[in-house]
């Protein structure tokens, strides 16, 4: 199997985090920065690294990015830096394309012009630091919209050794128990039969307001 192709654009935070992560598994990874000091940094870690203005049209295409499986545009504070290589990258075909968005209205003007995937990575890690802060049960929380998460839940004593069918999940929250790891082990769609241990992680999927019903009522508990 060939190796996917990825470039990323902007070296800050973000980018350099994306680009080192990229790297250590394995794929062939194209850094790019207008700042020679932040590329050189990248030298030794991406497969290449370069110096490059990419709001011009010129110097995207002698890089042969619609060649790459997949472009992140980190760029920092520069929203118009931001939104003219999204639309270039766009115009040139890129397959996939992942921005980083500044603020709301910069993610509507990204989704606007093609852009096929926005983040917002310090309001997300925010947003899931906030989850984790504000209570003990949740390991890990990943948002899927506004309204929908996934959630990783520590099951406490208040449902140990109790089934999926006395705890009713669906019928009383309108959340879905995905998964349950227990130790090395996971259970996917597990039985409703499924007996929950004592500090077993569940995996659940719901709208926000519901899951964290079903934790208050359930996984609220003191050791």
């Amino acid at each position: 199997m060939m190796k996917k192709q990825f470039a990323v654009i902007g070296l800050g935070r973000f980018g350099g985090s994306i680009c080192s992560a990229l790297s250590e598994q394995g794929m062939e990874v194209l850094a790019i920065d207008t700042d020679e000091d932040k590329v050189n940094k990248f030298a030794s870690i991406a497969t290449h690294a370069v110096v490059a203005d990419t709001t011009d049209e010129n110097t995207l295409k002698s890089l042969g990015i619609r060649n790459f499986d997949h472009v992140i545009v980190a760029i920092g504070d520069n929203i118009q830096s931001s939104i003219l290589t999204t639309l270039m990258l766009v115009e040139q075909g890129v397959k996939h394309i992942t921005v980083k968005a500044q603020n709301d209205y910069h993610e509507k003007v990204l989704n606007k012009i093609g852009a096929h995937k926005v983040v917002h990575p310090e309001r997300d890690m925010g947003i899931r630091i906030a989850h984790n802060i504000v209570s003990k049960n949740v390991l890990d929380y990943l948002e899927l919209s506004d309204e929908y998460s996934i959630v990783e839940l520590v099951a406490g004593k208040s449902v140990h050794k109790r089934t999926l069918i006395d705890l009713d999940v669906r019928a009383k929250y309108g959340c879905n128990i995905m998964a349950i790891k227990r130790d090395e082990n996971i259970n996917v769609s597990p039985a409703a039969t499924e007996e929950l241990m004592r500090g077993d992680i569940i995996i659940v999927i719901g709208a926000d307001k519901d899951i964290t019903r079903m934790e208050n009522d359930l996984f609220d508990d003191e050791d």
